[in-house]
Parts: C-alpha cells; sequence; structure tokens
C-alpha cells in the first residue's frame, strides 16, 4: 500500500495489534463466552472492548468449533473454572455454546434436554467463585429454518416452509403441511422438534438462573424468523415466564443473535461506569420505519428500541435532550434519499453531534452496504467523524453493531480518555473498527464478494456454498488482492476529515492486511490489519 500521513486523535506512537503486556494495562477485563467463532460473534466483540480500553477474554478458538464441528463443551466449561473469576469486571456468556457448543450446533438433536441442562450449571460454580461478578447472558430462541451445511438443500427450505405455516390451521395450509411433512425426512423433521424442545427447556432455565440471581442480565435472542411460525409459540410462553416472575427489567425478549453480544458487551460498561447515553433515532423513511424487515417479526423501530434498552441506554425524542443522534436508513430502494439522509449526517457531525449510522437492507439481500448511500457517505468524508456504523446482514445484526460501537466509543471518549496513554489506545481501536466496518460491510460484501462467487468455476455460487480447503486458499488470495486496491482507496478517503476533527497526530496506513474465509464459504470474511498512531 502507498504510503501517506493524516491526521488524527492520538497522542502517542501505538499499535493496535498489542502484546499481552500491553493488554494488562487496559482498564477492565471481561469474560466472553461467544455464540460462535464467526468474526461477528467473536473478533467484533473483543475489538469493539478495547475501544473502551477492554480486555475481552475468550477461551481458545480451537475450543469453539465452526460450521462443521460444535464447540467443545467441556473443555470449555473447564478453561471458565480454570479463570482467576474474581479478576474480571463482569462475563458476557452465551448458553448456547455452553450447552451444545455454538448456534449451528443448536438447530440440531446432537445432545439431550439434560445434558445441556446440566452444563449451564458452570454459571452456579462460576457465581459462587465469584459472588460479585456481574454476569449478563444469551440464550438463543431457535429459528424457523436448519442451518445451510451444503448436505441439507433437499429438504431445508421445506423445512423452513412447514415450521412457518404448520401452526395455521386452515384447510388449504393444513394440506400443504401434510405434503411438506411427506417431502421432509421423517428422521429430519423429528430432531428439528426434539431440538426446538430442548431449546426452550435452555431457555426456561435461563430465566430461572436470573430469578434465583445467577445471572444478573438476559436477553433471549429470536433468531432469524418471521411475523409467524412456531417459534411464536415458544417466544409468547417465555414472555409469560418472565412477567409472571417479574423480571421484566432483567430479561430482554428480542429478535436477533449474532449481534447480541456486542449489546452486551455495551450494557456491561455503562453499567460498569455509570454511564446512560440518551440517544434520538433519525429515520430516513417514515413508511419503512414502521415496516418488519426480513428474516425479523416485528417493524424496525421497535426492533431498534429493544436494542437501545438492551444497551443500558435511553431512547428520547426530542434532539436537545440527546448525547447521541442514531440515523438509520432502510432506504436504498427508495429514490432521493441518500444525499439528503448523507447531507443531514454532514452537517450533524460539523455541528459537533456524536453520530451513529446504521445502513439496513429493507428486502433480504443478505449483503453489506447500499453503494449509493455509502458513495454519499464517502463522497463527504464523514465516516471517521462517526462514532458508530455497520452495515451487514439482517436489520437486527447491523443496529446490534453500529449502536453499540457508537455507545463504547461515546463512553470511552466521555469518561476514559483523559489519561494519555489509554487515550491514544482508544483512538486507534476505534478508527480500527470503524475501517473494519466499511472494509467488510461495503468493499468486500458489496463489491468483492460477488467476484469471489465466480471465480473458481466463472458461475455463480451461493455465498453459502462450502469449498474444499484447496479452493478456499484460492479465494482467499483472489479477495486479498482486490482488498489491498479498496483498501489503499479508502484509507486515502478516510482521513480527509472536517478540519474540527483533525488534531497534532500522525497515522500510518494500515498495515499487514489480512483476509480470510474463517467457515470455508464467501458468506462471512475476517478481514484483518495492523494500525499504528503517533
Amino acid at each position: 500500500m502507498k504510503k501517506y500521513i493524516v491526521l488524527t486523535f492520538i497522542l502517542v506512537s501505538v499499535s493496535l495489534n498489542m502484546s499481552a503486556r500491553d493488554r494488562s494495562s487496559l482498564r477492565s477485563k471481561i469474560l466472553f463466552i461467544p455464540l460462535d467463532n464467526r468474526p461477528p460473534c467473536l473478533k467484533m466483540p473483543e475489538k469493539m472492548g478495547l475501544i473502551a480500553d477492554a480486555q475481552v477474554v475468550s477461551p481458545p478458538e480451537a475450543l469453539l468449533g465452526n460450521l462443521q464441528q460444535p464447540g467443545q463443551c467441556e473443555k470449555i466449561n473447564a478453561w471458565i473454572l480454570a479463570q482467576d473469576l474474581k479478576s474480571y469486571d463482569a462475563a458476557i456468556i452465551v448458553l448456547d455454546m455452553v450447552a451444545y457448543g455454538g448456534l449451528v450446533a443448536s438447530r440440531k438433536f446432537m445432545c439431550e434436554s439434560s445434558e445441556a441442562l446440566s452444563r449451564i450449571q458452570v454459571i452456579e460454580q462460576i457465581r459462587k467463585r465469584a459472588p460479585k461478578l456481574k454476569i449478563y447472558g444469551q440464550s438463543v430462541i431457535m429459528r424457523l429454518a436448519p442451518s445451510a451445511d451444503g448436505k441439507n438443500e433437499a429438504y431445508r427450505e421445506k423445512l423452513a416452509s412447514w415450521a412457518k405455516i404448520s401452526p395455521d390451521q386452515d384447510e388449504k395450509t393444513k394440506a400443504q403441511v401434510l405434503k411438506l411433512e411427506a417431502d421432509i425426512p421423517a428422521a429430519v423433521l423429528a430432531d428439528y422438534k426434539k431440538a426446538r424442545a430442548r431449546n426452550y427447556s435452555t431457555n426456561l432455565k435461563a430465566i430461572e438462573m436470573v430469578k434465583t440471581g445467577l445471572i444478573d442480565y438476559l436477553i433471549l435472542s429470536q433468531d432469524d424468523a418471521s411475523p409467524k411460525g412456531v417459534h411464536l409459540v415458544d417466544r409468547e410462553n417465555l414472555i409469560k415466564r418472565r412477567d409472571l416472575l417479574k423480571l421484566t427489567d432483567r430479561i430482554a425478549i428480542q429478535s436477533g443473535a449474532d449481534e447480541v453480544s456486542m449489546l452486551l458487551l455495551a450494557r456491561a460498561l455503562n453499567k460498569q461506569y455509570r454511564f446512560f447515553p440518551s440517544i434520538k433515532v433519525v429515520y430516513c423513511s417514515e413508511k419503512l420505519k414502521n415496516t418488519v424487515m426480513p428474516f425479523e417479526d416485528r417493524i424496525l423501530s421497535e426492533t431498534v428500541s429493544h436494542h437501545i434498552k438492551a444497551t443500558g441506554s435511553v431512547q428520547v425524542e426530542n434532539e436537545s435532550q440527546a448525547d447521541i443522534l442514531f440515523y438509520v436508513y432502510p432506504s436504498r430502494y427508495e429514490s432521493g434519499g441518500a444525499e439528503t439522509f448523507a447531507d443531514e449526517i454532514q452537517q450533524k457531525i460539523k455541528a459537533g453531534k456524536r453520530i451513529i449510522v446504521a445502513d439496513i437492507d429493507p428486502v433480504g439481500n443478505i449483503q453489506g452496504e447500499d453503494s449509493l448511500f455509502t458513495q454519499a457517505l464517502l463522497s463527504r468524508h464523514v465516516f471517521s467523524g462517526l462514532y458508530g456504523y455497520a452495515s451487514w446482514n439482517t436489520a437486527g445484526n447491523t443496529i446490534g453493531t453500529a449502536l453499540p460501537h457508537g455507545i463504547v466509543y461515546d463512553l470511552a471518549a466521555t469518561k476514559l480518555s483523559k489519561n494519555k496513554a489509554a487515550a491514544s489506545r482508544i483512538k486507534i481501536a476505534q478508527n480500527w473498527f470503524m475501517i473494519n466496518r466499511v472494509m467488510d460491510d461495503y468493499y468486500y460484501h458489496n463489491l468483492v464478494r460477488a467476484k469471489a462467487n465466480t471465480f473458481l468455476s466463472g458461475k455463480k455460487l451461493p455465498s453459502a456454498t462450502l469449498m474444499s480447503g484447496p479452493d478456499n486458499q484460492k479465494v482467499e488470495s483472489y479477495c486479498l488482492g482486490l482488498l489491498e486496491n479498496h483498501m489503499d482507496v479508502f484509507f486515502k478517503s478516510y482521513f480527509t476529515q472536517n478540519e474540527q476533527l483533525q488534531t497534532q497526530v500522525k497515522c500510518q496506513p494500515p498495515t499487514d492486511l489480512s483476509f480470510k474465509l474463517p467457515w470455508n464459504r464467501t458468506f462471512e470474511a475476517d478481514i484483518d490489519f495492523s494500525l499504528s498512531c503517533q
């Protein structure tokens, strides 16, 4: 990459890729058991923690499994109990990893309910060893469709359709259900039903753990779903149980899965530092604000409000009351909105407002940023002035990344930046995360992934297509070459800041750019690089 000098708010020379000694100087430490080892579930919470000068400590990645293999639950529990638990400021524990070995494993019936419930009793041991530790939990309400694993394409969509319509009682639907049941292998359908029942038992046990004080705060998160389906009975019964026990302030039941750990991270840090920002939401479209987004089970504004509350922040209606303005853009298929919205964002940044932006796909194409809106933001050089940003996969994924990103940075800038060394670490971590989001959400998912999907055969393959090890490496090398060029272009734009955002410090271009496809498919990517400033 080309060499050029840029300005940003860093005070001493430091690099984001810190040594163990550097990490020991961070202000807080959080124990983290992730949903799985994909970057949004593992790496992004770890990197987001650094924005608040927090070390997020996870088990060795080899224990966490992958798409094909579940995590090693017993070894993970042993790792937890080998920790000095009193040395941690908080713990974020995804019960699906502890109980089943991760999100994909949770959708399969590979262990009995009794075994899953026994595994999550590790939380009781954590509480005994560290009585004052704040424990934040996530337990996923199972989604409608099974995971795409390259082996179940013959019936996967049929099973998802069955799960969506089987509760309906009209005669036409009953006939469709019978036809689907005839087409789906009986053993597959039986396993699906047993997995749902087992997972529901785990959800109920998680509620009981809040009641008994083992878990301080819990999110029961509804994985990809729709406004109708077999999940609704489970969800409504969980709501009734929570309300009966008078736990509405300590248990959230909302959409999402991959992003929930980042919401809990923001909540844990807000609680630790007694920081509860007020947030006003600004929508580009009133119509889409009140529309159910793809893979969600409620309207967009409800998802946004639930996510704000989950972080421990407060939603307000008036800009004069707001610490943060949260700009939500679901309008990529409505004409004229991109430039106007980008103009408003730019003006608010110039006025000194703290801005978060979520760019949402309203039709379910499962890609990244909108090209028109992103180009409008790039041309105005606003990314380095944003507090938070995201645009990936579902509405919940995007909101649940952008929102905690901005909240955590606001906390760090407000509470933690008086110390010179900490301020340096914080600003580098913030810039790394923002650059990573744009490189991943826009440059990879919008510009590179489509080319990667045709690279091997010349034919467009689905992003969930599994590749052999050698083919995966070929695609990784191909993507890296494309991304190196995009990084050069973006970095020039990124640090072309408004005058009031500049300070007397210099940063070097990112180095050591790497690109991996951790699950041997193009659906998710791990983009890494080093960033140093002086």
